[in-house]
């Protein structure tokens, strides 16, 4: 049994006193990833700072692991197009080492732009750079806030590849905040479905058919299920690692 980090327990949270959370439990188990979507004003943003611990819920119950450590990735940052600041020194300012900062961006692929001005960054570059820095310190929870934002497609695949890499061999959990239904779906172990309760959840396929995700979704298009250990292209399907044609092995509804 992977170990429990952290529990929520009948949370409930309201602005003004307009009710933006209702009443939700849930668990995250280190190994495991879990995509928290709903639409606009479902009260994710607010249910992910209750989870990172940055604002207290009005009632209910969050429980940690003593040995849990949380790694933040924003949704986006502002930087002043004026400030001097490279990649590196970015990463620096969260109390790295020099030595650490370097070894994990070359992880994610953008050593070379270690010197870069992190305003010149593209967007997928700059969401690896944020990751980066989520990870310095090895996290056992992952919190990421819309992680592919900004991202071409391709980008897209790479970094939930690059995600569900992380999960397994820094051994976390990770929860990501997301509305990229399709793309996330074959990226998670876990779904759940906020409209300010939790209106459904479970596995990505399981999440689908569920008549309460219907009812704010639709129909989505096919759910693509694989073990990460391969590339799509643009249709979803699988690219043969030598010749990239197209294999069959790949199952889906």
């Amino acid at each position: 049994m992977s170990k429990l980090l952290l529990t929520l327990e009948t949370i409930h949270k309201a602005f003004g006193g307009k009710p933006v959370i209702d009443n939700v439990s849930l668990s995250l188990h280190q190994g495991e990833i879990t995509t928290l979507i709903g639409p606009n004003g479902a009260g994710k943003s607010t249910l992910a700072k209750i989870i990172l611990g940055l604002i207290k819920p009005d009632s209910g119950l969050r429980k940690t692991n003593p040995d849990i450590r949380i790694g933040y990735m924003p949704q986006k940052i502002t930087i002043d197009p004026t400030l001097p600041i490279s990649t590196l020194r970015f990463l620096q300012l969260a109390n790295a080492s020099q030595t650490a900062c370097h070894e994990v961006l070359k992880s994610m692929d953008i050593g070379h732009l270690a010197k870069t001005p992190i305003q010149n960054l593209s967007g997928g570059e700059l969401q690896r750079a944020l990751l980066a820095r989520a990870i310095l310190r090895k996290p056992n929870l992952l919190v990421l806030d819309e992680p592919v934002q900004g991202v071409d497609i391709n980008g897209q695949n790479a970094l939930y590849q690059m995600i569900n890499s992380l999960a397994k061999s820094l051994n976390c959990a990770v929860l990501m905040v997301s509305h990229d239904l399709h793309l996330v779906m074959s990226a998670t172990d876990q779904v759940i479905c906020l409209n300010r309760h939790i209106c459904c959840q479970g596995h990505p396929e399981q999440v689908t058919q569920d008549p309460a995700f219907i009812d704010i979704f639709g129909h989505t298009t096919a759910i693509y299920s694989h073990h990460h250990d391969h590339d799509h292209n643009l249709h979803g399907e699988i690219l043969d690692e030598t010749t990239h044609a197209h294999r069959d092995d790949c199952d889906h509804d």
